[in-house]
């Protein structure tokens, strides 16, 4: 099995690199980064899987036009690339603070390479039986579950990474009925990302990297049990839209 990871040296990108390489299923893998800083991250490895390391700029559709040139063949793509804060930037807390900058940091980092991944990648899919194109989303995209407002950029950044994938996922039931689309919650994972948000966040449910990609993976390795174009949390309950 192929598979891709997009953001393969953040927090959960790792994990699950190092979750895949443990489990011993995959042939290859790509593994990307958006600076040349992937070697350094921890890589358990095993004698069986070639690991492609790359540099890459999921933002840019040369970029991503570029690496999926040299890809042959995929069964698997997860996007892990995201964006909350950043030296400048928190998360808003009011309308107030609103940043046009921000929002459109995180509409650039959250949604935009999902939207350009799944534009050049489909027809890598073409010889696997089971393939899957899933990108970590955030519980806090969906609108039903929005109960305590702020967070605006991200909140929206995340809902329109959601609705590109369910609509990703009717467009491609049409032209490869094997193809599962799915937005995956990792749930509050202990990295960079989280970091300034864990104090409130109960000790069970504050997963450390490798937990989150255990997780996940089996989620993964169940998406073709069900239909495509699922919200999904780390348990595998449906989160609502």
């Amino acid at each position: 099995m192929n598979i891709a990871i997009v953001g393969a040296s953040g927090g959960i990108g790792s994990g699950l690199l190092n979750a895949i390489l443990d489990s011993d299923i995959a042939t290859t893998v790509y593994a990307t980064s958006f600076e040349s800083d992937l070697g350094a991250a921890s890589l358990s490895g095993n004698k069986h899987t070639l690991v492609k390391r790359s540099t890459l700029d999921a933002s840019s559709e040369q970029s991503i036009s570029s690496w999926v040139g040299e890809i042959d063949s995929l069964d698997w793509l997860i996007n892990c690339v995201g964006h909350l804060h950043d030296d400048t930037h928190a998360p808003e807390k009011s309308i107030r603070q609103f940043d046009p900058t921000h929002f459109n940091k995180n509409i650039s980092i959250n949604c935009l390479p999902t939207l350009l991944l799944a534009k050049h990648v489909f027809k890598k899919f073409d010889g696997s039986s089971a393939p899957i194109f899933a990108t970590v989303s955030a519980r806090v995209g969906s609108i039903s579950d929005n109960r305590l407002g702020g967070w605006y950029s991200y909140r929206a950044a995340k809902a329109a990474l959601n609705m590109s994938l369910r609509t990703l996922s009717i467009e491609w039931a049409r032209l490869n009925p094997a193809i599962r689309v799915a937005a995956l919650h990792p749930g509050t994972t202990d990295t960079a990302l989280s970091k300034p948000f864990q104090k409130n966040v109960a000790t069970e449910k504050l997963f450390s990297a490798q937990k989150t990609a255990e997780l996940l993976l089996a989620q993964l390795h169940d998406l073709h049990q069900h239909p495509s174009g699922r919200f999904i949390a780390y348990d595998g309950k449906e989160i609502p839209w």
